[in-house]
């Protein structure tokens, strides 16, 4: 056996192997804001689990499926984060199944399936065709703008310079906790047969604007943060000019242009179903972060 699978069991609850056993799990994007969350919580349950990424013992990369069928080896069921580009899920589902694999838990985006025409999102909405067509059970979480984004990913680094500035409007944005995005997915891997053919909107209680959201974070920090709006033009000029490849930041920028259009701001109750409780509100979030310095200037 693999040095990173963990083979603890479980009880009932888990998806079985062969013998009896409790399957093994595999992590994709292991390494990632929601994969590492994901991964240490079914540690915790005792879940016996296969991290996978590019840089994981187990390699995972969506661009060489030559190495898709080791990481595949032994397991039941799988956390799919899909590719940037549509397609590779539905060769992955194929070859999941005739590795043995009972069940795929994918994340997706809020409201997929009212993007309309947008050019944003293909590549979610192709990954959930793949593993709704595929023979395997399935269930789809599709969550909305992390909180995190805030102090983790893209909108980090504006802040600590003293504003954020996007192509976004009065439409408010129903943010979700990271966490319960995690505890979401952990309980649905941890009883996957309870969850088959499920679709699970994962949003926060209640929408703020992007607006909004960065004055909580300046009152949290006390620090003095602006919110512009500005182009999708402007913005992918700028994110182009910190380091982003051109067709990446269009596709940022697609999304407000898709969240405007749309509208898809309400708040939905699939934290509250799978979990019985209600999911984290931003002002938690802000606070925690803040009281971590997540937006302290560094000297």
């Amino acid at each position: 056996m693999s040095n990173d699978i963990t083979d603890i069991n479980i009880g009932s609850g888990s998806t079985q192997g062969t013998g009896g056993r409790p399957g093994v799990t595999l992590v994709l994007g292991a390494t990632g804001k929601t994969g590492r969350r994901v991964l240490a919580r079914l540690r915790l349950r005792g879940t016996p689990v296969r991290p996978a990424s590019r840089s994981s013992p187990t390699r995972f990369d969506w661009s060489e499926p030559g190495g898709w069928d080791a990481a595949l080896r032994g397991v039941t069921a799988v956390y799919v984060v899909p590719p940037s580009v549509p397609g590779p899920v539905h060769a992955f589902a194929a070859r999941a199944e005739a590795a043995g694999v009972r069940h795929l838990v994918l994340l997706s985006g809020h409201g997929a399936d009212r993007w309309g025409d947008s050019a944003f999102g293909l590549d979610m909405r192709s990954a959930e065709d793949a593993v709704r067509r595929s023979g395997l059970g399935w269930t789809v979480l599709r969550a909305a703008n992390f909180n995190q984004n805030f102090d983790e990913d893209v909108f980090h680094a504006p802040l600590l310079s003293g504003g954020l500035a996007l192509p976004a409007g009065p439409v408010p944005e129903p943010f979700v906790d990271l966490e319960d995005v995690a505890d979401v997915a952990a309980a649905v891997l941890a009883e996957p047969d309870r969850h088959a053919g499920r679709t699970y909107e994962l949003t926060g209680p209640r929408a703020l604007t992007f607006a909004e959201a960065v004055e909580l974070i300046a009152r949290a920090s006390g620090r003095p943060l602006t919110f512009t709006r500005v182009s999708p033009d402007a913005y992918t000029a700028a994110l182009v000019g910190e380091g982003l490849g051109e067709e990446e930041a269009r596709h940022v920028a697609e999304m407000f242009v898709m969240m405007e259009r749309q509208n898809i701001s309400g708040t939905e109750d699939g934290v509250a179903t799978v979990l019985g409780r209600a999911p984290r509100n931003f002002e938690e979030y802000v606070v925690r972060a803040a009281a971590a310095g997540a937006w302290r200037r560094r000297p």
